[in-house]
């Protein structure tokens, strides 16, 4: 439990700095205690921190390649150091189970910035011969200022994935984490600087909407990342475009998990707790639609209930807790009415689908693991992302039924195929539409492998080599080797 309430502020060139905004608190969600309070980032510190970032690149870039990979493998060495402390924080922050969060959250932080760090000397061009008369040469140049918007969910680790690759490809970095977890991104930036980045390469600036909006439409920012909702990647897509930011967006899903008869029907269960009981099922990819072949279904189903009411739920700093509680009660009430429309609308409830509000659950926003049975394509469960614990299990007759169903949705975030049939699962991963997909597992997300969404899911892609293409640019560049003859 927290002794006293931490501030929120602004970090800024190695300073703190209370924000002029609007009113910020950081609530436990399992127990209703306030962690920290402090006022949202406004155009005034923001405008301090663009013209840190500017000086900030000056000796950024003054620095060697490989110097500045040093620079984001000591953040990396940090984060390792500071791993039971930073996890302590982001439960208390978040209410994920601490089972999850040193190896979800901190070490998926530090795998990013030790990635990034191998890569600040391949940001390379090509070069392009015309025979005698020339040749042009690319060179691949960063943006300069961008901006990153975080959600609730994955704080720290949607800063790492941001800001890791901004900075191996020479840019400054903004970064706006969600108003109501702001406190690890706040040691973030502390932990850049410490590690050696020049004051002011990261700022980290809490806030809400208005906050994201300064930034989203600020002539000298170049880009702007944002991993949330679908209607907030649409409303900072469009005061982006008023500057023609460079975008990416990661954005919602309703993603689909297909379980083949003949997969390993344990296996097949675990991927679906894992695609919707993790994090208490407050994640981006969850494969919350369920298709599984019909003459498995009961068995599936029996398993699943078996598994989901067997799970540990309570304190989420209680090593042997599984899930904890959801983010705010606001979100909570979201939840609840959805599990009361699924029940409505004629889904068979399996299980779950009740508060919990007795003893040590009367001040958090726990919720029982939910499973819904006989669900149909149309029925609100099956077409609007939850963001919640809430499983949706449909069965279906062949594979391009499966298919068919699985891509009818204007989301196309995640997948995954559960079967042992290899030849089955590589031609399904190639038609499902969506931009990752995992075979015979869900919701692994190395670092190495690009990741993002199609559709409605979102643009561009976060982690991996590509990650690069989206924090640089090309500057093409032709060398005339012989005379200019011209008709004038």
């Amino acid at each position: 439990m927290m002794s006293t309430v931490l501030e929120i502020s602004c970090h800024i060139a190695g300073r703190r700095i209370p924000g002029s905004g609007d009113a910020l608190s950081s609530i436990n969600p399992a127990n209703g205690e306030t962690l920290a309070t402090g006022n949202a980032a406004a155009m005034p510190e923001i405008e301090q921190a663009i013209e840190a970032a500017r000086e900030a690149r000056r000796s950024w870039m003054a620095m060697s390649a490989a110097e500045r990979g040093r620079v984001l493998a000591r953040v990396a060495a940090i984060l390792r150091e500071r791993r039971d402390d930073l996890a302590r924080l982001e439960v208390l922050d978040t209410g994920k189970p601490i089972q999850e969060a040193p190896a979800a959250d901190i070490d998926s932080a530090a795998d990013c910035f030790e990635f990034f760090a191998g890569l600040t000397q391949i940001v390379q061009g090509e070069h392009i011969p015309f025979g005698d008369d020339g040749f042009a040469y690319t060179r691949r140049e960063p943006l300069g200022i961008c901006a990153g918007i975080g959600a609730w969910n994955y704080p720290i680790q949607i800063a790492s994935w941001k800001t890791a690759p901004a900075l191996a490809a020479g840019n400054a970095m903004l970064f706006k984490p969600s108003e109501v977890t702001p406190l690890t991104a706040l040691e973030l930036g502390r932990i850049v600087e410490e590690a050696g980045a020049p004051p002011g390469l990261l700022s980290i600036l809490p806030g809400g909407r208005e906050t994201g909006e300064i930034l989203s439409t600020h002539p000298a920012i170049a880009k702007i990342s944002v991993t949330g909702s679908v209607p907030t990647g649409k409303a900072v897509m469009a005061s982006a475009a008023g500057t023609l930011k460079h975008v990416t967006m990661e954005l919602g899903g309703k993603s689909a998990l297909l379980v083949f008869a003949d997969a390993d029907l344990d296996d097949a269960v675990s991927a679906a707790m894992l695609a919707n009981f993790y994090t208490q099922g407050e994640i981006c990819t969850n494969g919350t639609r369920v298709f599984v072949e019909r003459p498995v279904c009961e068995a599936f189903l029996e398993k699943a209930k078996a598994r989901a009411e067997a799970i540990r739920i309570g304190d989420p700093l209680d090593p042997e807790t599984q899930m904890g509680p959801l983010i705010h009660a606001q979100h909570l009430d979201k939840v609840m009415k959805f599990v009361e429309n699924g029940v409505r609308e004629g889904a068979r409830l399996v299980t779950g689908g009740k508060r919990l509000t007795d003893g040590d659950f009367a001040k958090g926003n726990f919720m029982q693991p939910t499973i819904f049975a006989d669900v149909l394509d149309q029925m609100t469960i099956c077409m609007q992302e939850i963001f919640g614990p809430v499983m949706s299990v449909l069965p279906f007759e062949s594979e391009e039924e499966a298919l068919r169903r699985a891509n009818d949705t204007p989301f196309g975030l995640a997948a995954g195929v559960m079967t042992r049939d290899i030849s089955r699962a590589h031609r399904v991963a190639a038609k499902l539409e969506a931009g990752v997909v995992w075979v015979n597992h869900y919701n692994l997300t190395p670092i190495p492998m690009p990741f993002g969404g199609s559709k409605m899911s979102g643009l561009g892609r976060e982690n991996g080599l590509a990650a690069l293409d989206f924090y640089t640019e090309r500057k093409s560049v032709y060398v005339n080797l012989g005379g200019v003859e011209s008709p004038y």
